[in-house]
């Protein structure tokens, strides 16, 4: 079967079966060259793989996709060109605006990609020695795509026609306007940037407020919000212009945490008391968790109304809450160790009741015969 044999029962002529032909070709040589380039960079991505520099696979993993619609772009615009003669005339134009501005918008999308990119790999920690602090690297990151939009978005406006300078002149008049109706989202804006700035906190950090009711772990700091995870798995989103008027506390940047616990012994172990003090003070000292180059403390410090009270008072190497628990634990179990083998015991609230024995003879009521002043004489009977 030939074109000869196919052409009549298709109703075409010469001239329209070979456009068809051509388009056919230029499609299929677009398929064809977007297969071979696209295994061609898949090899040489698994060979960068094994080099120590993460530049390479990351240029290479950010420019697949956008090489891709890049030659698809091409191949359907020739195709586009060579139909011009049996489309409408303006039709090249159109084409032609639309290649232009598909280019702008693949190498915006490559340069977005390249920014994702460098961010992961520095927050990650394999383009550098030490990981890079994933809030400066958000921060810079959403700067950097908000230039390469915003770049890209008036290079596509002047290659339509339009101003540059009009539209940026617009936009200054018109900004006022805006900041005026929308200046709690600005207020949110730039407190995100002082965020960012003064970086108070991170994410991940444990932060809570001592003025409103904000605690949790920080687990996104956006532009206009930033997402925290209350202890009860709980999100909570606070508006980032709360931050510039509210007091942070951050516990997460604790270089220490602090042991401050009151023990109370019997009135009755009064004499045992100060060699207690002392063994537990050594003991404090002398532990493996506890920070000697801090101020520790082991003092007697009041009369309890049913113990003589002491105070523990270190601070632990460790920050983490669940060691630091387990550090406090064995502390006050190794006191009450050491209470015990001195033969004393912790007190616990007591209360003694004296009671008053009318019939018990007391000095100032009898005489020296041992009668009671009051009592009726005695009487004989005869």
């Amino acid at each position: 079967m030939t074109w000869e044999t196919i052409q009549p029962y298709l109703g075409l002529g010469d001239n329209q079966m070979h456009w068809i032909v051509k388009i056919f070709i230029v499609v299929f040589a677009t398929l064809l060259i977007n297969f071979v380039v696209n295994r061609i960079l898949m090899r040489v991505d698994d060979k960068l793989q094994r080099t120590r520099n993460p530049w390479d696979n990351m240029i290479v993993e950010a420019a697949m996709p956008p090489l891709r619609l890049f030659i698809w772009l091409i191949g359907l615009s020739i195709a586009a060109e060579i139909s011009d003669t049996q489309l409408d005339e303006n039709f090249a134009a159109i084409v032609l605006k639309i290649r232009e501005i598909g280019v702008i918008a693949i190498i915006a999308w490559f340069l977005l990609r390249c920014v994702k990119g460098i961010e992961n790999a520095m927050t990650s920690g394999r383009a550098t020695k030490q990981p890079v602090d994933y809030t400066t690297a958000s921060a810079i990151s959403k700067l950097l795509r908000a230039a390469v939009i915003i770049t890209s978005v008036l290079v596509i406006l002047q290659n339509m026609g339009y101003s540059i300078s009009g539209v940026l002149a617009f936009g200054g008049i018109g900004g006022i306007a805006v900041g005026f109706a929308a200046k709690d989202l600005l207020a949110n804006f730039f407190g995100g940037l002082m965020v960012y700035l003064d970086r108070p906190f991170k994410v991940g950090d444990w932060i809570r407020s001592p003025d409103q009711n904000i605690e949790g772990t920080v687990e996104h700091i956006g532009w206009r919000q930033t997402r925290i995870r209350t202890f009860d798995k709980r999100p909570l989103y606070v508006p980032n212009a709360t931050f510039s008027t509210i007091s942070v506390e951050n516990p997460s940047r604790m270089s220490h945490r602090r042991i401050n616990e009151t023990v109370g012994v019997r009135y009755s172990d009064f004499s045992k008391l100060s060699e207690i003090l002392s063994e537990i003070k050594d003991m404090v000292g002398q532990h493996e968790e506890i920070d000697s180059d801090e101020i520790y403390m082991v003092n007697f410090n009041q009369f309890g109304p049913s113990s003589l009270d002491f105070f523990i008072y270190a601070y632990t190497r460790t920050t983490n809450w669940a060691k630091y628990h387990e550090v406090k634990q064995d502390v006050l179990f190794q006191a009450m160790q050491i209470i015990e083998k001195h033969g004393a015991e912790v007190a616990f609230p007591t209360r003694t009741l004296h009671l008053f024995n009318e019939n018990a003879p007391t000095s100032e009521f009898e005489d020296l015969d041992g009668q009671s002043e009051n009592a009726a004489p005695k009487t004989e009977k005869s």
